[in-house]
């Protein structure tokens, strides 16, 4: 690896969680779908924390926790980080909501991790599904069920036994919509100390984005450049933000940056922790680099939030509702949780 291509993980931006935890303001994410090999995915990893990358966000669903945990092992074993330089997120599918499923599904991603603890543990979406796994399903299945509050609060236990354990330094949410944390906070031991969800230049969630940091929870955005390695279920968009945006590409000319680029330093700059999926060493350094760069000006942070186009990419594990419903209704439709 070029020197030219590291950047020092200690001028990397912090978020200070609710826990009082300091989370890297940007992570390297790890869905690499059907389109890229668990083993490229892993080779990311360590090309990432060579980079300077010092936070890896994973999920059990994925399916590739085995090899990224032989590849973060690889890494500490040669000395490169410690256990304690590194922070690492993983979620809990859907298909393991029950309370009895939620410790041994944790300990299941730990043992493919080769970890003691993890960083960050997440519910990955509110929507309980019992389809068989894997991110290609029909998400209007008929074994997929609505949110209930009462059931979900009885996974969160289990993840705040899971602190309480020392398995886990913080909980968090994901895929969550405000109706549903309205519900869902007050009854909460442990507050949630992020929600991570969707966010974009073209898809800023602004309302729900304001309430999560007005409840002290820390925003964390995928897909921030857009998602071209998507399911195909949810390809009713463009695959990816619109670099031919006049507003993106007139920026992100005056700060030498490609607009995919900028998108990511628009979103570190905005309180959100980004994190970009990439397995190519030169786009993962400049995506990094770019946070630690010369700051974006008011003005220019003022032309992007004015290019959202409420554009959601991932339509996620929703569940069967009425046929004439569509996606943004099935997504918002709120009128279960008190159930």
């Amino acid at each position: 690896m070029s020197t030219q291509t590291q950047i020092d993980p200690q001028s990397v931006p912090t978020r200070t969680l609710n826990t009082g935890s300091k989370m890297p303001a940007i992570g390297l994410g790890t869905f690499g779908s059907d389109h890229v090999t668990n083993e490229t995915v892993a080779e990311a990893v360590k090309a990432a924390i060579d980079i300077g990358y010092r936070h890896i966000d994973c999920a059990s669903v994925y399916g590739n926790e085995a090899e990224i945990g032989a590849a973060l092992k690889e890494v500490i074993d040669a000395g490169k980080v410690s256990r304690e330089d590194l922070w690492i997120t993983s979620k809990l599918w859907n298909d393991k909501h029950a309370e009895e499923d939620v410790l041994p599904s944790l300990r299941q991603t730990l043992a493919d991790l080769q970890l003691d603890y993890l960083d960050l543990y997440l519910v990955h979406w509110p929507f309980p599904n019992f389809h068989a796994k894997g991110c290609d399903v029909d998400s209007r299945s008929e074994l997929a069920k609505p949110y209930i509050n009462e059931n979900f609060m009885k996974t969160w236990r289990q993840m705040e036994k899971a602190v309480e354990l020392g398995l886990v330094k913080n909980i968090g949410t994901s895929n969550m919509t405000q109706a549903k944390l309205e519900v869902m906070l007050p009854e909460a031991k442990i507050k949630p100390a992020v929600n991570e969800m969707e966010i974009h230049p073209h898809f800023q969630q602004q309302e729900l984005y304001d309430y999560v940091v007005s409840q002290g929870i820390q925003p964390v955005g995928f897909c921030p450049i857009g998602s071209p390695a998507r399911p195909e279920r949810d390809k009713t968009a463009e695959d990816t933000v619109d670099t031919e945006d006049p507003v993106l590409r007139e920026i992100a000319e005056k700060h030498g940056l490609h607009p995919a680029t900028l998108c990511v330093k628009w979103a570190e700059q905005r309180g959100q922790i980004p994190i970009p999926f990439s397995t190519n060493p030169r786009n993962m350094a400049a995506n990094l680099a770019s946070v630690v760069g010369d700051p974006l000006t008011d003005e220019e942070m003022e032309a992007l939030s004015k290019i959202d186009k409420n554009c959601r990419l991932i339509k996620g594990q929703v569940f069967l509702w009425k046929d004439d419903q569509s996606w943004e209704d099935l997504w918002d439709l709120d009128g279960v949780i008190a159930q």
